[in-house]
């Protein structure tokens, strides 16, 4: 039994559904659009650059969250020792189609079993905002232990005050889960009572396909 158990969701296996049926279509607008490549958002590619240099020769880095596996290949390319998880089974089908040559497993944020001081960095790109308002602060919690003394966090989340529930998504696919949005000085709270010290904080205005965003890199002290 792991030592820190996490709540689990209620909508946990309506939320994998959804994304197992629009990980095809995910996956191909990120292959033919550039939306969710970082390599064309520059300053999202600039957020993850920083947070590389800083894991960078401190240990295992894990993605949480990982969808195709976009982030991760591009810090495997960057020389971490990266790998990736994600809830939905169908999204890492597609993860391991497209970067053979990276490590992706099935997992969700709030069931890791991750050992004390175990990793140099974590990530929650775009990937922790369906988890429940009290959910969140434990699976940060469960992040900040699994760090190693200095080792780094980065998370990109939605902006707002709203909880917003889809029912469709990606080329009106049938769906059903919640956007928790937060503002920002709410969720670099949520993050030092984890236990991390916030070290950048970015914040994204509204683009074409999206509203507003912030990305947040803390670091664990020691």
């Amino acid at each position: 039994m792991r030592a820190h158990p996490v709540d689990r969701p209620a909508d946990l296996d309506v939320v994998r559904e959804s994304y197992d049926r629009v990980a095809d279509n995910y996956a191909h607008m990120v292959e033919t659009t550039g939306i969710g490549d970082i390599r064309l958002h520059a300053w999202h590619k600039a957020s993850i650059d920083a947070f590389a240099d800083s894991v960078r020769g401190s240990g295992p880095v894990l993605d949480v969250g990982c969808g195709p596996g976009t982030v991760t290949a591009y810090l495997a390319e960057r020389g971490l020792d990266v790998s990736g998880v994600d809830l939905s089974p169908r999204m890492i089908e597609n993860a391991r189609r497209l970067h053979p040559q990276c490590r992706f497993s099935v997992a969700s944020a709030t069931d890791l079993d991750l050992a004390e001081a175990s990793l140099g960095g974590v990530l929650g790109w775009w990937s922790l905002f369906n988890l429940p308002r009290d959910v969140l602060p434990q699976v940060l919690a469960l992040f900040a232990r699994a760090l190693k003394p200095g080792g780094h966090f980065i998370l990109a989340t939605h902006v707002g005050d709203e909880d917003l529930v889809r029912t469709e998504a990606y080329g009106g696919v049938p769906v059903s889960w919640t956007t928790h949005k937060w503002q920002p000085e709410q969720l670099v709270e949520l993050i030092e009572r984890a236990g991390l010290d916030p070290v950048a904080e970015l914040r994204l205005p509204p683009e074409e396909y999206s509203g507003p965003g912030l990305v947040v890199m803390a670091r664990r002290p020691g």
